[in-house]
């Protein structure tokens, strides 16, 4: 038998040898003796700064039976191991059925057409962006001259958005499919750390190798992927269904399309909803990037225990009524990224590497924007997305330079404070130009934002530092709409259709979108 136990305490210099004897003692404690224990997770406990400490998972195995009673004095939980596919699952799809399309390449897409793959589907996947290498090429072409390639750069390409904001694993779902991705991403390369780590991360120096690992798997076993092709269309029959992927170097006749196009895919989006297509507008946050030096938040965080811990990470929110602000996508030791996709537009992002050692930390801080504000139409989502990042294209003077602005200076809600103390990050620390920053936000954003900035500095201090920068605009936290779904996973009114992923409004981040991905190609497969 196999149990999990939860809360165990460690001290800060072995975390994995004193939860394994932690959880040995109180095992003992209640008459068992375990035959194996392993360290299943580790976080940081910093909520009283005087007592920091690892809060581990343990799980062990013991011989013999348990009582109800002592399972409640551990407060352990009985452990069993959950299969991908149940081995009594019976497969629907015909071993000669058509091969199936994945469209994007981002995590649901990788991740769906790997396993598709891996049951001998052969499928064909459609990236309008580059493969990885090539796309940081553009990506870097972009940062250094503003020469923007709209079908690759930090939204579009191999990987997905992921692939340059840090590849955080951090998801709140619950889904034994979560463990299965960390395990196949170590496999292709991740540090094993992420098995363990509460908040893996993977880096962005080291996703690349892996995103082509995966690429290369999926070749292998005969499937193929098409970078640099774009799907303008879906053919269907008379009865909704799919009958082939239109894209911009031909037709492939198929009868499954996985559409796993990302959250920047406004074109796709536009076919679809101009197509009669069922879609839905959703809540989604803008905000800003604010930047802090690394060792001020490690030491606000962690005093004199900064020394031996990792990076520090921070997870902040405020709510007033129906709405929100947030810190997103913190990144230590990272760099405000410059993510557009579209002419005209300024959209920020996060990043950091693997060793997360560079001079600042940086996070969004993202305030929710509600139906009601943008006319709660899925035109009205993206064309309120895009104002905003035009504004911020405008302010920032052309180039794709950004909008900056000190948080002193967007406190006092006055202009002109040049960067000192703390340097921005964003295209090299010298494509901004100096703005207000409440003049590009909307009102409910730029006021709840203020409120949220203070509000977070009594919880780590100097966070309103007026030194501290705020770059914009990030608009792309999330999809702005969701497309339709049954419980099959098949699009409203087309089967065959199969919407997942972030892009889809069904997931949030890499390991979320991934299982999304996983268990759309289940139903694919076995129609479950």
């Amino acid at each position: 038998m196999k149990l999990l136990l939860h809360n165990v305490k460690a001290a800060l210099n072995d975390p994995e040898g004193d939860a394994l004897t932690a959880a040995e003692t109180k095992l003992r404690a209640v008459g068992l003796k375990p035959t194996a224990l392993t360290l299943t997770k580790r976080s940081v406990d910093a909520r009283k700064r005087e007592e920091i400490c690892y809060v581990c998972s343990v799980a062990a195995e013991i011989s013999g039976k348990l009582s109800p009673k002592q399972l409640q004095k551990l407060g352990a939980v009985i452990l069993h191991e959950e299969e991908l596919i149940p081995q009594d699952a019976v497969r629907k799809r015909p071993a000669d059925a058509p091969r199936p399309v994945v469209v994007g390449f981002g995590p649901a897409g990788m991740f769906a057409a790997l396993l598709l793959a891996e049951e001998g589907c052969r499928p064909i996947v459609l990236e309008r962006g580059d493969d990885v290498y090539a796309r940081a090429d553009r990506v870097e072409q972009f940062l250094q001259t503003g020469k923007l390639d709209t079908d690759s750069n930090i939204q579009f390409g191999a990987g997905g958005a992921g692939t340059f904001s840090d590849g955080k694993l951090i998801t709140r779902i619950n889904d034994s499919k979560c463990s299965y991705v960390l395990r196949r991403l170590c496999e292709f390369g991740a540090d094993p750390d992420i098995l363990v780590n509460a908040r893996p991360h993977i880096g962005s120096d080291r996703l690349p190798s892996i995103v082509e690992g995966i690429a290369e798997r999926i070749r292998s076993l005969g499937g193929e992927i098409r970078y640099r092709t774009k799907l303008t269309g879906i053919r269907t029959g008379l009865s909704g269904e799919v009958i082939a992927a239109l894209t911009d170097c031909g037709a492939i006749a198929t009868d499954t399309v996985i559409l796993a196009i990302g959250h920047s895919a406004r074109d796709t989006y536009r076919y679809l909803i101009e197509g009669g297509y069922t879609v839905e507008a959703k809540p989604f946050s803008v905000g800003v990037r604010i930047e802090h030096l690394q060792e001020d938040i490690n030491y606000a965080m962690y005093g004199k225990a900064a020394e031996i811990l990792p990076p520090a990470e921070y997870n902040l929110s405020y709510r007033e009524g129906e709405r929100g602000v947030y810190s997103f996508c913190m990144c230590p030791g990272g760099t405000v990224m410059a993510a557009a996709s579209e002419e005209g537009g300024v959209v920020t992002n996060g990043m950091s590497n693997s060793a997360r050692d560079g001079r600042n930390s940086n996070s969004a801080l993202a305030v929710s924007i509600l139906p009601a504000d943008f006319g709660g139409t899925p035109e009205g989502a993206i064309d309120f997305q895009r104002r905003l990042e035009r504004a911020a294209f405008a302010a920032g003077g052309g180039n794709y330079d950004a909008p900056l602005q000190t948080v002193g200076d967007f406190l006092s809600e006055k202009q002109g404070s040049a960067p000192s103390r703390i340097a921005s990050t964003y295209r090299g620390g010298n494509h901004f130009a100096l703005s207000d920053l409440h003049t590009i936000l909307p009102p409910c954003a730029g006021d709840l934002l203020a409120t949220g900035i203070r509000r977070f500095a009594r919880q780590i201090e100097g966070f309103d530092a007026p030194d501290a920068l705020l770059t914009g605009l990030e608009t792309r936290t999330s999809a702005p709409l969701r497309i339709l779904r049954g419980g099959d996973r098949q699009a409203v009114g087309h089967p065959g259709l199969y919407p997942c992923g972030e892009g889809a409004g069904y997931a949030g981040g890499i390991t979320s979108a991934a299982t999304d991905g996983l268990a759309t190609a289940i139903a694919v497969l076995y129609g479950t």
